[in-house]
């Protein structure tokens, strides 16, 4: 808890002085489902330059003419730029979909047929080649507790051990 209040203090800090590039990811494991619950927070403005880039269109979450070409553009991005191995293992991810919360999106994934977790290996590409400074914190619930990872342009993967 007392980590939350020192992230928020610090972005607060951060948002003052410059602006900041930043993705949050929530991965829970479901034992009961032997499943990954995959929660990915991304400033909408940001994925909209990063998808105009990559697919040379115009992006507009807010006003789409298309939401199912949007889907398109955000499953193909969010997959290729996303791995995990558990236990040695490449898990395939499976696009969900999407809901806009504010000036942030929030996307879904999941990975089947997981076993538990021993060894959790994390590629988190997403931004990082469109803005400099970009970060993606990472949190994984094996349990209560997560374990946290923050990726950045050359350390995009990152190892927990439980």
């Amino acid at each position: 808890m007392q980590l939350n209040y020192i992230f928020i203090l610090f972005l607060g800090w951060k948002v003052f002085f410059h602006p900041f590039y930043i993705s949050l990811t929530e991965i829970r494991y479901n034992p009961t489902q032997k499943s990954l619950e995959i929660a990915q927070k991304i400033f909408w403005d940001d994925l909209e330059v990063a998808l105009a880039e990559v697919y040379k269109t115009k992006v507009d979450f807010l006003n789409t003419n298309s939401r199912e070409a949007l889907e398109d553009m955000v499953k193909s991005y969010l997959l290729e730029k996303n791995e995990i191995m558990v236990n040695g293992q490449k898990f395939s991810l499976y696009y969900l979909g999407f809901e806009i919360e504010e000036e942030a999106v929030w996307f879904y994934l999941e990975a089947l047929k997981v076993p538990i977790p021993q060894v959790v290996q994390i590629r988190n590409e997403v931004l990082i080649e469109h803005f400099e400074g970009q970060q993606n914190i990472v949190n994984f619930y094996k349990d209560q507790k997560p374990k946290s990872l923050i990726l950045y342009k050359g350390k995009e993967i990152g190892t927990l051990n439980f």
